[in-house]
């Protein structure tokens, strides 16, 4: 039996580059094709089209992010450093990609979401669906915060999603800058933000 093709992660690979890179908009299927080395034919043997193929790459790099985001979010982490660790994360993120291709990019779910939200109904309610379920990353270890009374925070969710504007803002502001300097910010934000109190401050 021959080997198994890779072409369909192939062309999951070159959407999240080239989105992340350019814009949704700007991206063709020729394009695709192109960056994947795959051709026109086998595009359609998978996809019935690009944003059939979108929907894929989010769902498959999604899957992957969320190993890597219950590992820094685990209960068997305290909560304030759970979001510590998240900063770090977000920062070492950006810089890898600044290294490899001189640019920092920001978030691609965030840039896709302002770019197809009122155009791409089933990206966006995909979008959003995965915002949902960063939110409740960040809702519990705010609540938990909450409850070792290392901060004030009653409405967990609500004090999420305000969290998740922040850092969106900041990691838009990065790429609008090209610097990775505002992000440096992200922790001690964080902090000022939910209202850390002097003594947690030792648990972080």
């Amino acid at each position: 039996m021959g080997r198994v093709s890779d072409a369909k992660e192939r062309l999951m690979e070159a959407i999240r580059e080239l989105i992340w890179k350019g814009s949704y908009g700007s991206t063709t299927i020729d394009h695709i094709c192109e960056k994947a080395g795959v051709k026109k034919g086998s595009f359609y043997y998978f996809f019935d089209s690009k944003s059939d193929l979108t929907l894929a790459a989010l769902e498959t790099e999604w899957e992957r992010k969320r190993v890597e985001l219950d590992s820094i979010f685990s209960s068997t982490i305290p909560p304030l450093e759970r979001l510590q660790k998240y900063c770090e994360y977000s920062y070492r993120l950006q810089a890898e990609i600044k290294a490899e291709c001189g640019s920092v990019l920001g978030c691609p779910l965030f840039s896709l979401a302002t770019e197809v939200s009122t155009q791409e109904q089933p990206l966006q309610q995909k979008i959003q669906q995965i915002f949902d379920q960063k939110h409740r990353y960040f809702e519990s270890a705010i609540r938990d915060a909450h409850a070792a009374g290392l901060i004030h925070a009653p409405d967990a969710e609500a004090k999420a999603k305000v969290l998740f504007a922040y850092y969106n803002g900041l990691i838009t502001e990065a790429r609008i800058r090209n610097s990775l300097e505002i992000l440096q910010e992200a922790a001690r934000g964080t902090r000022e933000l939910l209202g850390v109190k002097e003594s947690a401050l030792t648990a972080v």
